[in-house]
């Protein structure tokens, strides 16, 4: 039998009933749609995820306080140093840094006249700007401090700024932080949201009056900004061989950018392949589908069958035409729903266009390849029935 003949003979057979056709492509439909939104949406998650991470920067080391390990006698011997800042002061001159950044973060009341937000106090340093990308709407940010104190300076975020000051001009005016009077001398620009937290709700101030105002000893975070000149690897060691020189020892933690995108990378992929795992369960519903209404064709075309092996059709001709029927339906249903998905994620991002969906081609050829090889394995035991039919039986049903 010729390939030509062979393809019209499948395709004859699904146009035949085009209503049981598009039953049993149905479930296949189903449980593809299922597969294409699930993995969009994990995959829209793990790019959001992602782009949130890097919008700072990828040549990022964060150092914090604390090791994790594992010592004798429960750790009662081991004493573990704050960063301060002059931990920070030392870092700024290391080869290749670019920018340090230094942080402490709290919550509490900013007050104008009448008007009192509870809001998050973020204590950094000058740099901090320029290392984050962080635009000013007006005035100027944090300046160095004179004298080793700094000055009693404030910089509002956005929505700090509308909420107290209803789009006034602020600067030069007189909050008061946390309890502590602060001058405003600058407003940031909106930089929008990350991961929920939202960056233009909050004030910055000076991250040494953030310790006294938080009543801490020492900084909860040390950010390096590296030049593209080096490696993630060469800096890390460079800012652990200078903490060691103050500290004595290895009491601090250091993360590069690279490894904690590696770690939500992986994280986010394994969970876009577990609810792509839960959609395909609804292929295999579908795979019964087709399990039944072949098993039902096989029946109703007996003296079909016969016809075809009475005119010369070989057992394994007959048993390739009706694994092809399946595998047809179950790609057409496939297509449909994977164009029925994509159709109602594009409305979607139409509607919501900050809905973090992002159709991945890759699952979608997974999901085809493997809702064709459903189709293989749901034909397979009525096209071995239908291939075992005698023919002189099968033309007596006639």
């Amino acid at each position: 039998m010729h390939s030509a003949d062979w393809l019209h003979l499948v395709f004859s057979s699904v146009r035949y009933n085009p209503l049981k056709s598009l039953l049993t492509a149905l479930g296949i439909a189903i449980g593809i749609a299922a597969v294409t939104l699930l993995t969009s949406l994990g995959e829209g998650v793990r790019m959001y995820v992602m782009d949130n991470f890097s919008q700072f920067g990828t040549r990022i080391i964060a150092v914090s306080p604390g090791k994790n390990d594992t010592s004798g006698m429960g750790g009662v011997l081991n004493s573990v140093r704050l960063l301060t800042m002059e931990d920070y002061r030392s870092l700024i001159n290391l080869p290749y840094a670019e920018h340090v950044v230094a942080s402490v973060q709290g919550t509490g009341p900013i007050e104008f006249g009448e008007r009192v937000r509870n809001t998050d106090i973020y204590g950094t340093t000058p740099s901090m700007v320029q290392a984050w990308d962080f635009p000013l709407a007006s005035g100027r940010f944090l300046p160095e401090a004179q004298g080793g104190n700094s000055r009693a300076f404030v910089v509002l975020g956005h929505k700090v700024w509308q909420e107290l000051f209803k789009g006034s001009n602020a600067l030069g005016q007189f909050i008061r932080v946390g309890g502590q009077r602060f001058r405003v001398i600058g407003v940031m620009k909106p930089k929008g949201s990350m991961l929920g937290f939202d960056l233009d709700d909050m004030v910055y101030i000076p991250a040494d009056r953030a310790l006294t105002l938080f009543n801490r000893e020492g900084l909860m975070e040390v950010d390096v900004v590296f030049s593209a000149a080096t490696t993630s690897e060469n800096m890390r060691e460079i800012v652990r061989k200078r903490l060691i020189e103050r500290h004595g020892q290895e009491d601090f933690t250091i993360v590069t950018q690279d490894e904690m995108l590696e770690s939500l990378n992986s994280i986010l992929s394994v969970l876009t392949m577990g609810v792509a795992a839960l959609g395909s369960i609804s292929l295999l519903v579908g795979g019964v589908g087709i399990f039944t209404i072949m098993t039902t064709n096989v029946r109703e075309r007996t003296p079909e069958i016969g016809l075809l092996r009475a005119i010369g059709i070989s057992r394994r001709q007959l048993l390739s035409l009706f694994l092809g029927e399946a595998v047809l339906l179950s790609v057409i249903g496939a297509l449909a729903g994977m164009f029925g998905a994509l159709a109602l994620l594009a409305i979607t991002g139409l509607i919501m266009p900050d809905f973090p969906i992002q159709p991945s081609p890759l699952y979608l050829m997974i999901s085809l390849v493997f809702s064709a090889l459903i189709g293989l394995m749901a034909g397979m035991g009525p096209a071995w029935q239908a291939a075992k039919l005698s023919p002189i039986e099968a033309l007596r049903d006639e």
